[in-house]
C-alpha cells in the first residue's frame, strides 16, 4: 500500500483504502482519493446496484474487533432487533464490552402491530436480557425507518456518557448503521457521508469513526455474524422474502392436533397434542402459510419443496433443505416458538405438545409471548 492510500477508510464500510487489486477489498480506483469522502468499489456496487461481494473477513476477526472495547472506558449502546431478539443476540456480550455501561436499543418497532403497548415491550426486552444474564442501564425502543424513539434516544446516550466515546455494537443486520445515519441526519454536520446500509449481512467491515465534540467520538462497529439466524443460508432471492420491510400481519390458524403448519419451506410446526388451539404465525407477509394434515406433511415436503413450499429455491444453500426437529411441551399459554433469523408462531393453549422444525444450522426456542 502506498502512502498515499494510509490514510484513507471508506466512509461506508469503515475499511482501509487500497487502489492496486480491484478484486480484493477496500478497492477504490485512485482518482476516488481526490474526492471529499472516498467509498470503495464494495460499498459503491452495494449502494447503486444492490451487489454485495465476498468480505473476506472471517467471523472471528469481527469478534476480536469488538473485543477490544473491554479494554476501552466508553457507553456501549447494543442494538437487537426486536423482531428477532433471539437471533439478533450477541451470546457473547457481556464478555465483549467489560465493565462499561450498556444502553440496550430495540429496533424495528415499526415491523410489529401498532397496538403493541410500548411499556409493556420495554418490561419484556429487559426480562428477556437479565434472563441472558445481562443487566443494562437503560432501554429504548425505536425505529430507524419511521423515527419513532430515535430522538429520546440520541438524547439519553448523551446523557448516559457522561463525556465519553459510544460504541455502537449489534449483530449484522440489527440497524446499527441506519442508526447512525439518522444521527447525522438529526444532529450532524450535513457534508457528513452516510454509512452503508444494506438488507445484507457483513455490511461494515471496520469500526468507523464519527466525532461528537472535540474530544469524544461515536463508533459503528461491524455487524457480528450469528450463524445459528437463517439469513446466513438463503440466496438474495429468499433473504427479499424473508426479511420484513413493514409491519407484520399476524396470521390466525384455528388447529385441531395432527394439523401442521408450513412457512414457505424453510420452517414447519407440527401439533402433536391438546385442545383446539390458536396459532398465530408473526413472518414477512411476503411468505406463503400452508396448513396440512400431520399424516400428509412428509410427503407434501418431499414433493413440493422449492415449488409449492419456497423458498428455499434451488438458488439456497443445502443447508436449507436439511432439516432438523424439536419438541416442546407447553404447560401455560402464550408461548412463542422462535425461527431464527424467520419469526415466530404464538401458541395459546395449556398443554399443548408441539414440534417444530427448521433447517439444521437455524435455531429454534420458545419464550413468553412478546404480544401476551
Amino acid at each position: 500500500m502506498s502512502k498515499n492510500e494510509e490514510h484513507y477508510f471508506c466512509s461506508g464500510c469503515g475499511v482501509q483504502i487500497q487502489t492496486s487489486e480491484p478484486k480484493k477489498i477496500g478497492y477504490a480506483p485512485a482518482s476516488a482519493l481526490t474526492r471529499e469522502h472516498v467509498v470503495c468499489k464494495r460499498c459503491f456496487r452495494l449502494t447503486h446496484y444492490n451487489e454485495i461481494q465476498p468480505s473476506g473477513i472471517s467471523d472471528q476477526e469481527f469478534l476480536d474487533l469488538i473485543h477490544t472495547l473491554s479494554h476501552k472506558d466508553a457507553l456501549i449502546v447494543k442494538i437487537v432487533d426486536v423482531v428477532d431478539l433471539y437471533g439478533s443476540w450477541i451470546s457473547s456480550i457481556k464478555r465483549l464490552i467489560g465493565n462499561n455501561t450498556l444502553l440496550l436499543v430495540a429496533n424495528k418497532i415499526d415491523l410489529l402491530p401498532k397496538s403493541l403497548n410500548r411499556n409493556k415491550l420495554q418490561h419484556w426486552l429487559m426480562r428477556e436480557a437479565s434472563q441472558q444474564g445481562l443487566k443494562p442501564a437503560n432501554s429504548t425502543i425505536i425505529s430507524t425507518v419511521t423515527g419513532e424513539g430515535l430522538d429520546e434516544t440520541i438524547s439519553l446516550i448523551e446523557e448516559m456518557r457522561n463525556g465519553k466515546d459510544v460504541y455502537i455494537v449489534g449483530s449484522a443486520n440489527v440497524g446499527k448503521s441506519s442508526f447512525i445515519n439518522q444521527l447525522l441526519k438529526r444532529h450532524g454536520d450535513e457534508k457528513d457521508p452516510l454509512i452503508t446500509t444494506s438488507h445484507f449481512p457483513g455490511t461494515t467491515l471496520n469500526m468507523i469513526q464519527i466525532p461528537l465534540d472535540e474530544q469524544q467520538s461515536l463508533y459503528d462497529t461491524p455487524g457480528i455474524i450469528n450463524r445459528h439466524q437463517l439469513s446466513h443460508y438463503l440466496s438474495d432471492k429468499s433473504l427479499k422474502l424473508v426479511t420484513p420491510t413493514k409491519e407484520i400481519k399476524p396470521m390466525v390458524y384455528q388447529l385441531n392436533s395432527g394439523q401442521t403448519l408450513f412457512i414457505g419451506g424453510l420452517a414447519r410446526l407440527d401439533f402433536i397434542k391438546g385442545e383446539p388451539t390458536s396459532f398465530i404465525v408473526y413472518v414477512s407477509n411476503r411468505l406463503t402459510i400452508h396448513r396440512t394434515k400431520l399424516e400428509k406433511a412428509d410427503q407434501l415436503y418431499q414433493n413440493h419443496i422449492g415449488k409449492l413450499l419456497q423458498p428455499p429455491t434451488s438458488e439456497d444453500e443445502q443447508a436449507v433443505f436439511d432439516f432438523k426437529s424439536q419438541t416442546f411441551k407447553l404447560k401455560d399459554g402464550s408461548v412463542d416458538i422462535v425461527f431464527s433469523g424467520l419469526g415466530w408462531i404464538t401458541i395459546k393453549g395449556a398443554g399443548v405438545t408441539v414440534n417444530a422444525h427448521a433447517p439444521k444450522e437455524v435455531a429454534i426456542s420458545h419464550r413468553t409471548s412478546i404480544l401476551a
